[in-house]
């Protein structure tokens, strides 16, 4: 296994473990698989297990499966804050003693603000007495270093890294991903900033393994040097010094297995020109089956109705590419849980984003047509929701 550092030095392997997607029977947690899986990582030198508040089951499984096998001293957790469900600083203390009790530890070393949308979230948060809060825990040692998982565009990500003094971040990256949400802007800032960088969404849920076109599975095959389209992206992102861990959410042995062998090959800088433009060859094959032509440039930006459109045509273009229920998932968490709405909807077609476009895309034509694909009546409901809980 391949280590990279975090920001005091301690070391993380190359490849983490996603505990969202565990083997279920029944709706329950396969333990007795999820724990053969867990101890095949660990022993082929993973050290950094990533789970959540809200993944069902998650933390309980992974803290038994931690402490039956009395390894919770050689291995790190990071797990989130369910932020968005917070009204005040005693119910982070609540949220975290049931996180504790469930992870079977009385130390987290890894604790995420999860999903943080923007700088107006945080700062609703801050009203509310978070830093206060998290000083006194990193004091005690029941924190040991404070971070932010994000969905979102490039330069929201920015202005929330400077937010804060945060220990490190975690972002959804892949090399379809490399000019959407953070993307490599956001990567090289996080680690001009000093901050490791986690990388989930590796593979897109699997998508860059299971549902490539056809074309991109020649371009594949046609190429010299044989590895698997899941090889190509892991070692896309272990290419690059600014990568700290790269997460992936694996549920079986042959792919744990897999993973740990990528892992210990992949160096930085091993790939050169010729792969980079492979990838891109891939990646316009990928473009091809898309609705919009975006590029993800932000030229557009910024909008006046604050309407965030490289996103939105991102989860929109996801619709072909992945399936509408990808597609919503993402663009609900891109638009509707950020504190000021960028929707679609919100588009008042003045125009001023068309005369910036390279590409000559007819924005706001293409802006009506996903907000018809992506906004609903279950999207309207669910902003509704959210509005309402805010408003509480």
């Amino acid at each position: 296994m391949n280590y990279r550092t975090d920001r005091y030095g301690n070391r993380i392997s190359a490849l983490g473990y996603g505990c969202m997607r565990f083997s279920r029977t029944a709706g329950r947690i396969h333990m007795e698989k999820a724990e053969k899986e867990i101890m095949a990582a660990y022993r082929g030198g993973v050290n950094y297990f990533d789970t959540a508040y809200v993944y069902p089951g998650s933390e309980a499984a992974l803290g038994e499966i931690l402490e039956r096998n009395h390894i919770r001293g050689q291995v790190s957790i990071a797990t989130k804050l369910p932020h968005y469900l917070i009204k005040s600083a005693d119910s982070c203390e609540k949220y975290f003693r049931e996180q504790l009790s469930r992870l079977r530890t009385d130390y987290v070393d890894y604790y995420l603000m999860h999903m943080l949308t923007d700088v107006k979230t945080w700062e609703r948060l801050k009203a509310l007495g978070i830093l206060e809060w998290l000083e006194e825990k990193k004091k005690s040692g029941a924190i040991r270093q404070i971070g932010f998982s994000y969905h979102g565009n490039s330069d929201m990500f920015c202005q929330l890294v400077d937010a804060y003094d945060w220990d490190f971040c975690q972002i959804q990256y892949n090399y379809m991903d490399e000019n959407s949400q953070a993307g490599r802007k956001g990567l090289k800032y996080a680690n001009q900033k000093g901050l490791p960088v986690i990388i989930m969404e590796p593979l897109r849920g699997g998508k860059l393994v299971n549902r490539l076109p056809g074309e991109a599975e020649e371009i594949f095959e046609r190429y010299p040097v044989k590895h698997t389209p899941a090889q190509w992206a892991f070692r896309w992102l272990w290419n690059q010094p600014e990568v700290t861990c790269v997460l992936s959410g694996m549920n079986s042995e042959e792919m744990v297995e897999d993973n740990l062998r990528t892992a210990s090959e992949s160096h930085v800088g091993e790939m050169g020109q010729a792969e980079e433009d492979m990838l891109r060859s891939v990646v316009r094959a990928i473009d091809a089956k898309m609705k919009v032509g975006c590029t993800g440039c932000g030229y557009c930006m910024p909008c006046p109705r604050g309407v965030d459109i490289p996103g939105t045509f991102a989860a929109y273009n996801r619709c072909a590419s992945e399936g509408k229920r990808a597609a919503f998932m993402e663009y609900f968490m891109c638009t509707a849980l950020r504190k000021d709405s960028s929707a679609a909807s919100n588009c008042i077609e003045c125009g001023k984003c068309e005369g910036h476009c390279p590409q000559h895309i007819e924005i706001r034509r293409e802006l009506k047509n996903a907000r018809k694909q992506l906004e609903g009546p279950v999207y309207r409901i669910g902003r509704k929701a959210v509005e309402l809980f805010r408003a509480y």
